[in-house]
C-alpha cells in the first residue's frame, strides 16, 4: 500500500484521471472509418464524442456526493469496472445508435476517474500545494494522450476500430485492480458528508453561490471547451480535408500535446516563485493568441497541416497553465466538500465543452475555419470570465498553507 503523499500515488492518481482523455484521444483516428463503416454523416459519428461529454457531466453530480459520503476508493473501482463493460458494448456495436448508447454508459464509468482524482488532491494538499502537484499530474497523464491517436491509428488501420475499445476495457480493469491494492484512502472520516438529498442539494448550493468557484470553473471550462473543440473537428480536418493518413494522425496529434506538457512545465517552474492566479493569466494570453493565429490563418485560407497544429500547439502551451490553476482554486475554498465541488466543477467543464463539440459537428464546412473560430472565440470568453469574476474574487483558500483539513 502506497503512501499518501509518495510519488507514485500522484503516478497512480495520473493514470486513473487520464482514462477520460485516453477515451477519446485514443479513438479520435477512427472516427472517419467509423462514419463510412455504419453509413452515417460527420455530426452523427460526432455525437459518439458529445454524448460521451454529456453522460461524464451527469455522471460527476452523482459520484462526487457518494465519493463524499463513502470515500473516493470504492466509488472509483465502480466506476472503472462500469468502463470496462461499457466498452465491450462498444466494440461490439452494429450501428451507430448502438454505439452511441455504449458510449454514454462508457462515460458514466469514466467519469469516476478524473473528478475523483482530483478530489484526492484537494484531500492530501494544501490548495497553493494542489495547484503545483496537479501540474505535475497533468504532465504525467499527457503522456497518455501523446501517444494514444497514434496506437489508436494503427490499430485502426490494421484491426479494425473496435480494437480500440477493447483495449480501453482492459485499461479500466486493471487500474480497479491497482487502486483497489495500492491506494489508501486519502479522504479523513471527519469530512464525510450525508447523503441526504437536502443535504446534497444545501451544498451544492454553498458551491454554486461562491462567485470565486463560478469565476475558476468558467474560465477553465471555456479553456477545455477550445480543446474539445479541436478533439471534436481535428481527425476530419486533418484526415478527411488536409489528407493526413489514418496511421500518421497520432504523429501530427503529438504536437498539440507536447505543447500541453510545456504548459504544465512552465507551470510547475514558475509555481515555485508566482501565484497561481499570476501563473493563470499568462496562460490565458497564450492561450487567446494561439486561437486567434489560428482563427486568423483559417479566415485566410491557409489551409495546411502546420496551420492548424503550430497555432494549436501554442494555445496548449496556455492552457497547460491554465487548467491546473483553475482547478486548484475551484476547490479552494471547499476542503470538507471537495467531491461535491469537483463533482460540480467537472459537470460544468463537461457540459460547456460538449456543447462546444456538437457546434463543431453540427457547423463543419469540410475545412478547419469553423473549428479555428470556436476556439478563438472560447479563449476569448475565457479572458472575460477572468477578468470579470476571477480577478475580483479569488479564491480565499489560496492563501492556507496549513493542512487541509481548511
Amino acid at each position: 500500500m502506497l503512501t499518501l503523499t509518495s510519488v507514485w500515488t500522484t503516478v497512480l492518481l495520473a493514470a486513473a484521471v487520464a482514462l477520460g482523455p485516453l477515451a477519446t484521444d485514443m479513438y479520435l483516428p477512427a472516427l472517419p472509418q467509423i462514419g463510412r463503416d455504419f453509413g452515417t454523416g460527420t455530426d452523427q459519428v460526432q455525437l459518439t464524442l458529445s454524448l460521451y461529454m454529456v453522460g461524464f457531466a451527469i455522471a460527476q453530480l452523482v459520484c462526487g456526493p457518494l465519493a463524499d459520503r463513502f470515500g473516493r476508493k470504492p466509488i472509483m473501482i465502480g466506476g472503472f469496472v462500469l468502463f470496462a463493460i461499457a466498452s465491450i458494448g462498444c466494440a461490439l456495436a452494429t450501428n451507430i445508435e448502438t454505439l452511441i448508447l455504449f458510449r454514454f454508459l462508457q462515460a458514466l464509468g469514466g467519469s469516476a476517474g478524473p473528478v475523483l482524482g482530483r478530489a484526492a488532491i484537494r484531500d492530501i494538499y494544501t490548495p497553493r500545494e494542489a495547484a503545483r502537484i496537479l501540474a505535475i499530474l497533468a504532465s504525467i497523464m499527457a503522456l497518455a494522450p501523446a501517444i494514444a491517436p497514434t496506437i489508436g491509428g494503427l490499430m485502426t488501420a490494421s484491426l479494425g476500430w473496435s480494437s480500440v475499445f477493447l483495449v480501453l476495457g482492459g485499461y479500466a480493469l486493471v487500474m480497479a485492480v491497482v487502486v483497489a491494492i495500492g491506494l489508501p484512502e486519502p479522504m479523513r472520516p471527519e469530512h464525510r458528508q450525508s447523503l441526504k438529498l437536502c443535504s446534497l442539494l444545501r451544498n451544492y448550493r454553498t458551491i454554486a453561490r461562491d462567485i470565486s468557484f463560478l469565476g475558476y470553473t468558467l474560465t477553465n471550462a471555456l479553456i477545455f471547451s477550445g480543446l474539445f473543440a479541436f478533439l471534436s473537428g481535428s481527425s476530419f480536418v486533418l484526415i478527411d480535408f488536409l489528407g493526413v493518413p489514418t496511421e500518421q494522425f497520432g504523429l501530427y496529434f503529438a504536437g498539440m500535446v507536447a505543447g500541453y506538457i510545456v504548459g504544465n512545465l512552465t507551470a510547475v517552474r514558475l509555481g515555485r516563485r508566482l501565484l497561481p492566479d499570476q501563473i493563470l493569466v499568462r496562460g490565458l494570453v497564450i492561450a487567446v493568441g494561439g486561437g486567434s493565429l489560428m482563427a486568423v490563418l483559417a479566415l485566410s485560407e491557409v489551409f495546411s497541416v502546420w496551420a492548424v497544429i503550430l497555432p494549436q500547439a501554442l494555445f496548449m502551451i496556455g492552457t497547460g497553465m491554465v487548467l491546473p490553476q483553475t482547478m486548484a482554486g475551484a476547490l479552494a475554498n471547499f476542503p470538507t466538500m471537495a467531491g461535491s465541488a469537483s463533482a460540480l466543477f467537472g459537470f460544468t467543464q463537461m457540459a460547456i465543452a460538449a456543447f462546444a463539440g456538437m457546434l463543431v459537428g453540427h457547423l463543419h464546412d469540410g475545412t478547419s475555419l469553423i473549428m479555428a473560430t470556436i476556439i478563438a472565440a472560447c479563449a476569448a470568453i475565457a479572458m472575460g470570465c477572468y477578468l470579470l469574476l476571477v480577478q475580483r474574487y479569488p479564491a480565499r483558500g489560496f492563501e492556507a498553507q496549513s493542512a487541509t483539513s481548511g
